[in-house]
């Protein structure tokens, strides 16, 4: 357990918390969320003993171990992969360490016997003899090979480096696991598997994830750093958002009356304590909900940006035609024989284990980039707006003001006051409009194209990764927008729920083509995965 007692924290002379007062408990997973730079990461540099707070301490109950996902990606590049992951449990390693020490030694001595029979018996306490096989258990369920097992860390990819961190984090059963950003940079069937191991994991697990679809399925409990408090909800990031919406909508009428405020919360948290399929650990968080009283209910005080695409005219029966487009670049084969239709009604989710094919097409779809091989033809009543992975070429070298920058793509109104309300919608408030673009942040630059999008009224828009650099509130935002648009979609994302939520068509680009089969995200996997059975039979 760890109980955190009032803890606050100044940094640069800026307050990011204070009178933080919690407790996290065995067999629960905390997710910690907050809008960029509130602090989710420094907070838990605090609970791991990294940083110290201002004020207030953090207690670890007496004898429990404390495993961190490690983000230097470097760090271990002179160890092996075994090695590597078996320094999780540090004292496990250290043990492993000095045995071979003393059994390398020519002149064994009767103390050096005494002390290799300590150790042989603490290595047995702690699982040694299994230690290379868990190790394999946990890199094989992050989907890498078990010869990799042997080799160094130098040699291995960027993404392969992060699945061995994680199999540290994991390793020898810690009693209390922190991952910050746990979700990125892994494949599918990775997070499928990570989400299992959490699921039925005995000990205490904080997270901080922008990873909608993992929060719901992992987490018990939600913490939400807001404003410089910190506060502990119960639920899942679902909850927490749908219930925090509604507070926020009873609150503003302040004419309703108690009882009637009382029963609609009521009446959302049995909705929600009825629902099974809500994550795996259901039946847990059904029974905290059973407990749970309106007071506890969140009010957060986060502000959303709003995003939303208007068309200026209706779509036509012809939308796009892409037939045999191949591209090679650098003497690699990109794209081979890729030949899709689009309807109006589709929104189509490109996804592929190769990032760089599927922006390569998008290039080619928005028309910067010509293929080899092959046509596309766009229907006469369409009208585009493409947002690339790459929003360089828009900042970089622009010395002019946000509200400047997005004057030229208002095609009506372009008067101050209209810009500063458009803005001011998108969280630009204030003398924030007039920032020059070349220092915005990622999120800034993100929050900008967006508005750029709106502003073009096209009935078919591209978007290549748009979440990347966005906060969970954005992340949202940017969900529903996308969800409620009455054109055609036509994008990529890491977000599962995204992908889940608005796409009625997934287009999975491969190295012979592409696979095209309609229905949600959730039901492509499940074919896939019927298709591996087959083949697994077979």
């Amino acid at each position: 357990m760890i109980t955190v007692s009032n803890v606050s924290l100044s940094f640069g002379g800026q307050l990011l918390f204070k009178d933080v007062d919690l407790k996290f408990t065995n067999g629960n997973c905390y997710g910690i969320i907050g809008a960029n730079g509130a602090g989710k990461s420094t907070f838990l540099r605090i609970l791991n003993g990294e940083l110290e707070p201002t004020t207030g301490e953090v207690a670890i109950t007496k004898g429990e171990r404390l495993s961190v996902l490690k983000q230097d990606h470097f760090a271990f590049d002179e160890y092996t992969v075994l090695d590597t992951v078996i320094m999780g449990n540090k004292r496990l390693y250290d043990i492993m360490k000095e045995k071979d020490a003393l059994y390398a030694k020519e002149d064994f001595s009767e103390e050096d016997g005494d002390r290799a029979g300590q150790l042989e018996s603490e290595f047995a306490e702690l699982n040694g003899w299994e230690a290379e096989s868990d190790a394999s258990k946990l890199i094989q369920g992050l989907g890498l090979p078990e010869e990799l097992l042997y080799q160094q860390m130098a040699g291995l990819s960027g993404n392969e480096k992060v699945k061995v961190l994680l199999a540290q984090a994991l390793f020898g059963n810690p009693d209390i696991i922190m991952l910050d950003e746990p979700t990125n940079h892994l494949d599918i069937d990775a997070i499928r598997w990570l989400e299992d191991f959490l699921a039925d994991y005995f000990g205490t697990v904080l997270v901080v994830s922008h990873d909608r679809h993992f929060l719901n399925n992992v987490c018990t409990h939600i913490v939400d750093i807001d404003y410089t408090k910190i506060k502990m909800y119960v639920g899942n990031y679902e909850f927490w958002y749908e219930s925090s919406q509604l507070m926020q909508r009873l609150i503003k009428n302040q004419n309703k009356k108690a009882e009637e405020k009382i029963k609609e919360l009521q009446e959302f948290i049995n909705r929600f304590s009825a629902n099974k399929s809500k994550s795996r650990q259901a039946t847990a968080r059904r029974k905290l909900l059973d407990k749970l009283s309106v007071e506890e209910m969140p009010a957060s005080s986060r502000k959303y940006p709003f995003i939303g695409f208007n068309i200026d005219r209706e779509l036509g029966k012809d939308i796009l035609k892409v037939n045999g487009i191949s591209k090679t670049v650098d003497g690699v084969k990109m794209l081979n024989n890729v030949s899709f239709t689009l309807s109006r009604t589709d929104k189509v989710a490109f996804i592929g284990e190769s990032e760089q094919a599927i922006t390569l097409l998008f290039k080619i779809l928005a028309e910067e980039v010509e293929p080899d091989e092959g046509t596309i033809k766009w229907g006469v009543s369409t009208s585009r707006s493409y947002f690339p992975v790459d929003n360089s070429e828009y900042f970089n070298g622009h010395d002019e003001s946000i509200v400047d920058w997005l004057r030229p793509y208002s095609t009506s109104e372009v008067t101050d006051t209209f810009l500063r309300g458009f803005l001011g919608r998108m969280l630009f408030s204030g003398d924030e409009i007039y920032k020059p673009v070349q220092v915005l942040s990622g999120g800034e630059k993100v929050r900008c194209m967006f508005s750029r999008m709106m502003l073009f009224g096209s009935n078919v828009i591209l978007l290549d990764r748009p979440t990347n650099h966005l906060d969970l509130e954005s992340i949202t935002a940017v969900n529903n927008a996308l969800r409620d648009f009455k054109g055609v979609v036509i994008f990529a994302s890491h977000d599962h729920e995204i992908v889940q939520t608005v796409a009625n068509r997934i287009i999975e680009i491969t190295p012979d083509g592409c696979i095209d089969r309609m229905g949600t995200y959730e039901e492509f996997l499940e074919w896939r995965r019927e298709q591996g059975m087959k083949s697994f039979i077979e």
